[in-house]
Formats: C-alpha cells, structure tokens, sequence
C-alpha cells in the first residue's frame, strides 16, 4: 500500500490532494512541525535522510520530492484525469510547468520569506541597517523576479483553464502550492486570474477531503 508521510503546512498537501484526485487507497501519516523551529520533526530522517515532506513509500521504495512522487502517481494510477499528456504541445507546457514550479517560483519566495525571518530575528540597534539591506536585496532581485514570474503566469492562465492541456494534470499539483501561498500571504491581488485559479482548486471535491484528512493547511 502506498503510505504518505504528511507535514502539516507543507509541499505535501498537494500530494494528498493528488491522492484523493486519483481516489486511491493509501495510509496517512502526520508529522508535525516544531513549534519553535518550524522545522520538520528529526522522525522524518528515519524515512529519508533528508526529513523534508512530502515523502511517499510505495511496494518498491522510498520517494522523496514532490515533482518525482507527482510523476511516479500519475505515469502509475493516472487514468481519465491527471495523466500525463500525450498531445506534445500539452506535453511541452506540462514539462515547463512541473520544473517552473520549484526552479523558478519557488526560489525569491523561499528568499524572500528567510530575509524577512532575518528582518524580524535582527537585534534592535541593528535593524535598520538590517532593514535597508533586506529591502535592496529585494528590490534587486527577487522582488522583480518574482513580479516577472507572476505575470507569466496570470498571461497563461488568462487563455488556458489549467497549466498544461484541457484538463487537470500533475502541473497543476505541482503548481498549486507556490500559488496557493501566494494568495494566502495577499500577494496576488493584481493577479485576479491566479486568485480565481487556486479558488477553483480549492473547490474542488478531491482537495476539499484532502483538506480534512491533512489537518492544518494556512494556505487554504
């Protein structure tokens, strides 16, 4: 049976919602994040040497990353929804997608939520020189970075329904979490056609009976 080891206010609510799309029979574990650290519980080592959620074991070994667990539940259980697509064109977009997500998205949100840890853990006498650098860092880099991928995608999502062919696909769990976060933190509101699109994930039966298996999510 294929268990999923599940961190709450992670990566791996997309997957438990992959789960429930593909309505397969699987066993859920919760992991809990410290509340001091935030970090993922040392137990999660036990499973994979890094500990970081999402973290799927099936018959044949242990799966870590969400892109390889998203790619190894669609290629194996995917059957009218979710699969993988077999037009190239949709195929293409599906690639770019799946990558986009975790190599382009991710890192300024990443960034920039450890600069702002930065802002707030600064000593008192030293915050504003902190709060100057953390501000020219941002607004060098990642701020336009982050800008120039947001409106990509608002571009896309504007004339395709979903990322990658005419119906859902693992691009679109894959997706779904940076933006997901994106909407939750109020940093789309000049992107209505994001907002619009994570509402419709959200509404979703699959991912409305993930959300009550999972636990605490603060991005939905």
């Amino acid at each position: 049976m294929l268990t999923l080891h599940h961190l709450n206010d992670s990566r791996s609510q997309r997957i438990l919602w992959l789960l429930e799309e593909l309505k397969l029979t699987y066993k859920l574990e919760i992991y809990q994040r410290d509340p001091k650290t935030g970090l993922a519980p040392a137990s999660l080592k036990a499973l994979h040497p890094l500990g970081r959620a999402p973290i799927l074991t099936t018959e044949n070994g242990t799966l870590a990353e969400s892109g390889a667990i998203i790619e190894y539940l669609t290629k194996h259980y995917a059957t009218d929804a979710f699969q993988i697509p077999v037009d190239e064109q949709a195929y293409q977009s599906y690639l770019f997608w799946m990558h986009f997500a975790e190599g382009s998205l991710m890192p300024p949100l990443v960034a920039m939520k450890v600069l702002t840890k930065a802002r707030e853990k600064s000593p008192f006498l030293f915050k504003p020189v902190v709060n100057k650098m953390v501000d020219a860092i941002i607004r060098a880099y990642y701020g336009p970075n982050l800008e120039q991928s947001l409106k990509y995608i608002e571009s896309w999502l504007s004339s395709h329904e979903w990322f990658a062919g005419s119906q859902p696909s693992g691009a679109d769990v894959q997706m779904s979490f940076p933006l997901e976060s994106l909407v939750a933190t109020n940093r789309t509101r000049a992107y209505p056609v994001i907002t619009q699109y994570v509402q419709r994930i959200h509404e979703r039966p699959a991912y409305q009976a993930a959300l009550k298996k999972g636990g605490k999510y603060s991005y939905a």
